[in-house]
Order: structure tokens, then sequence, then C-alpha cells
């Protein structure tokens, strides 16, 4: 049975990011991808020029008309943008026995702010629902109300203290540590597991965190286990941006290309 996904994020029309690359990711994961939009960007690969944000119980009528007719076996949430938005969506999800990967999209790669720091309490408040928290370190800095992780041992102490605030695991992306090393932390209560990686030499790394954070979500709504869901969408990532400069899409910060995997030629 082909897993159903339901992924509630704002759009990017560029494709790179947001619901768009949500849906790419799923899809390229084997699942079936839903989709609850909850703002309108005006965007492309060099920065937001507009946000237009759904109504809150607009985001929650997508979600209820979702559950009242088909199964979803897990939920992806990424863009959120104001408080009342992430009350809606905690609102709507209630009841719902679905694991819910959480990405925590406050600042878009081009440094425009996605997330209406007033509703940082807000999402914390949600963090209790996620099965999975993904936050790269300036999200888990926000999150914690501390300074940036910058090496390995701050990033443990960070996943200590994220999953301390109510999520079953949390994922902290290491991209921002400096130097090659491209390392990420998935912390359980049964412990600490470190994912390796190197930087892959390219700046078409937009929509990076979604295309993750949608990924886990396919395969942990396929029943896979939380590590080898972990790796398993490491490596994908890995590998859709390895192929990234294969696409010729904007002058900015270009997408990764989600399939990768389809195309002949593209790096593996």
């Amino acid at each position: 049975m082909i897993a159903n996904i339901l992924a509630i994020a704002g759009s990017d029309p560029s494709g790179g990011a947001g619901i768009q690359a949500d849906i790419k990711a799923i899809s390229a994961n084997g699942a079936y991808a839903m989709a609850a939009i909850t703002a309108l960007t005006a965007q492309n690969t060099q920065g937001v020029s507009g946000v237009h944000m759904v109504p809150p119980e607009f985001v929650a009528a997508q979600i209820r008309a979702l559950r009242a007719d088909i199964r979803i076996d897990a939920v992806k949430i990424g863009m959120l943008g104001t408080a009342p938005v992430i009350t809606a969506v905690t609102d709507a999800l209630t009841g719902l026995a679905a694991p819910v990967v959480l990405d925590p999209v406050m600042v878009a790669k081009s440094g425009d702010r996605l997330l209406d720091a007033a509703a940082i309490d807000a999402l914390r408040g949600l963090l209790p629902r996620a099965a999975l928290l993904t936050p790269n370190l300036p999200e888990a800095a926000d999150l914690l109300g501390a300074d940036e992780a910058r090496t390995p041992d701050a990033m443990l102490e960070q996943a200590q203290a994220l999953l301390a605030l109510g999520p079953q695991a949390v994922l902290l992306k290491g991209g921002h540590l400096p130097g090659g090393d491209c390392r990420d932390l998935l912390m359980q209560d049964s412990g600490a597991l470190w994912l390796p990686g190197l930087r892959h030499p390219t700046r078409n790394t937009h929509g990076t965190g979604c295309t993750l954070s949608s990924t886990l979500a396919a395969l942990i709504g396929q029943g896979h286990a939380l590590p080898e869901a972990a790796a398993r969408a490491k490596a994908y990532v890995a590998g859709a941006i390895a192929a990234a400069d294969a696409l010729c899409v904007g002058q900015g910060h270009g997408p990764t290309h989600h399939f990768h995997r389809l195309f002949q030629g593209a790096p593996a």
C-alpha cells in the first residue's frame, strides 16, 4: 500500500522549496503527496519579495477536508509564519495518530525571515506533537534562545535541550558548521547517532531543509524506523545536491535535483 503524506507549508513559485519541494521529494521517495498551503510567497532563487498568509481558518479547512476523506500516514510541517496559523494547524491535527515531522522554517536561504518572531513561542508549543523535529543550527538557537552552535559538542548540548522541549526525536542539521564537515545529529531518548557527511561545492542548495523533512515524512510514513529513515533521507538529499548543477534554474541559490535518480546522465 502506497503511503499518503500530508505536507503543510508555504508555496515557493520557483519550485525549489516549500510545498513544491515537498511534493517532489515525497513522490521521489515512493509515497503519495498531499498539500495544505499556509502561505503564498513571491520569490525566486535570489530572495523573497512578498508573503501573503493564508487565513488560519482556511488552512485548518484544508486539513479538515483531507482528514475527512483520505488516510494520512505521516505529516510534514514546514513554514507556518504566524502564531494564529500555528494554532490553527495544531487544532486541526488534534486526534490524528499519524507521526509529524516538524521543520521549524524561520529563515530562507537568502536570509529573508519566514516566521514572525512573535510566533516562536507558539511554535515551541507545537513541539510535543512532533515525532521528529528537524532544525538547522540557527533555528535551534532561536528555539532555545541561545547562541548558534559552532562545534559538534555544542550540537550535542543543543539537541539534548531541544529534546527536553517535548519532541520524540530531534535531527539537528549541521550544514552551518564551518569547514567541509556536514554532519547531522539524531537525538532520541535512547541516545545520539551522528550521520556523517561532506559538503558538496555548489550554491544550488535552495530547499534542502524542506526536501529532507518531507523525505523523512515519506519514509517514516512507509514504516521505516527512524535511524534508517534518517540515514536514507540524508543520502537522498546528498544525491540531490550533488546533481543540482545539472539544472539551470535562476541566478541565485538554485534548487536541488529532486528527481536525480530518474534522469539519465545525472550524478549518482
